[in-house]
């Protein structure tokens, strides 16, 4: 198992170790020692599965009160996703980095909290799976929007389908210093 650190060192590209034969492969996709010592801590409270259909694109997502670090990965299909650092006191603030996540190259990305997330489908179906540190809070739901000129985002899709909460999403610029973390 390979952990790298990106662009943004906080963010994590974890290339799992496959086992494959004729009838298919195998793969550990979380050990808890492992990614502890690669800097991905847990706990891990909440799983969640995402399908979507080529061209959808959802972000970019935060929690502002409960911050949630994200583990993620593609079981079917393949996706281009997106951490955008939205801590004001960092280094790497609006900086932002992405990878493409398919069924493939297994690879898997930790986000850790205080990012945005997001990702665009980039194959007929996905199958997006994604472990958090934290419960999704509805009241606690933060974004960004995913086209933000500053942020220059070099998504690989020109007009993707968004939804209503996606399409009125604030520029990072626009968001109070209250809106983010510290």
């Amino acid at each position: 198992m390979k952990f790298t650190p990106l662009e943004i060192p906080d963010v994590i590209l974890v290339e799992p170790d496959v086992f494959g034969d004729a009838r298919g492969y195998f793969q550990e996709t979380y050990h808890a020692g492992k990614y502890a010592a690669a800097g991905i801590p847990g706990p891990f409270l909440q799983d969640n599965f995402s399908f979507s259909r080529r061209g959808v694109l959802r972000g970019m997502h935060f929690q502002l009160r409960q911050p949630q670090g994200k583990l993620v990965m593609v079981a079917r299909g393949e996706v281009f996703d997106v951490a955008v650092d939205v801590r004001r006191s960092s280094p790497t603030f609006g900086r932002w980095v992405g990878r493409t996540l398919n069924d493939q190259n297994h690879h898997q990305m930790w986000i850790p909290p205080g990012f945005a997330h997001g990702f665009c489908v980039l194959s007929e179906v996905v199958e997006f799976l994604y472990k958090c540190t934290q419960l999704y809070d509805p009241a606690d739901d933060r974004g960004i929007a995913w086209n933000d000129p500053a942020l220059g985002i070099r998504w690989p899709l020109a007009d993707p389908a968004l939804s209503a909460k996606d399409l009125k999403q604030p520029l990072l610029a626009d968001v109070p210093p209250e809106g983010l973390y510290p």
